[in-house]
């Protein structure tokens, strides 16, 4: 295999990404077109071709990987038992509000960022049956708490944002 090629591609597939970041910040998926993305990248169409389908390839595969990246940094870390696991979360999000901004826009299909939850915590928390319709709840406001604060420029702290949730947990 040719480790040139291979660096090359990389550095092409890096390029075509950050191009379609940056677009993203300003317009839709639907108006973002290849001609876009090859005239900020300097690449040609075929090397864009060459590594994706279409701009819909490229935004699927832009979403996995953020959500890959997302999933690494709590890999190890129970987010929802912790105060300090959603500061840590509310911290990461002020610090890189362009990731998240990209993320959510890329969820066309309303995906939520959290869609991880331990069902477990509300199973001791909560005495019911419903305990699917609780887990949506949560992901539902959660992501919607996210998008709203990055919607104001993340003007609250994250200890704030920590202690928001906390507060809508109480008593449970």
């Amino acid at each position: 295999m040719n480790v040139k090629n291979n660096r090359r591609r990389k550095e092409s597939q890096e390029k075509i990404g950050k191009a379609f970041v940056e677009l993203l910040q300003t317009r839709e998926v639907k108006e973002i077109t290849v001609s876009d993305i090859i005239k900020i990248t300097g690449l040609n169409r075929s090397t864009f071709y060459a590594n994706y389908l279409d701009i819909y390839d490229l935004a699927d595969k832009t979403k996995e990987k953020l959500e890959l990246e997302f999933s690494e940094l709590f890999a190890d870390y129970d987010y929802f038992h912790e105060r300090t696991g959603v500061l840590k979360m509310f911290t990461h999000i002020k610090e890189n509000p362009i990731f998240y901004k990209t993320y959510f826009k890329l969820c066309y299909d309303d995906q939520h960022l959290i869609s991880v939850y331990d069902p477990k915590r509300a199973e001791l928390e909560l005495d019911n049956k419903a305990i699917q319709y609780h887990v949506e709840f949560f992901r539902n406001g959660l992501n919607a708490i996210i998008k709203m604060w990055l919607a104001g420029g993340c003007k609250e702290s994250p200890e704030e944002m920590a202690e928001i949730i906390k507060q809508e947990y109480k008593g449970r």
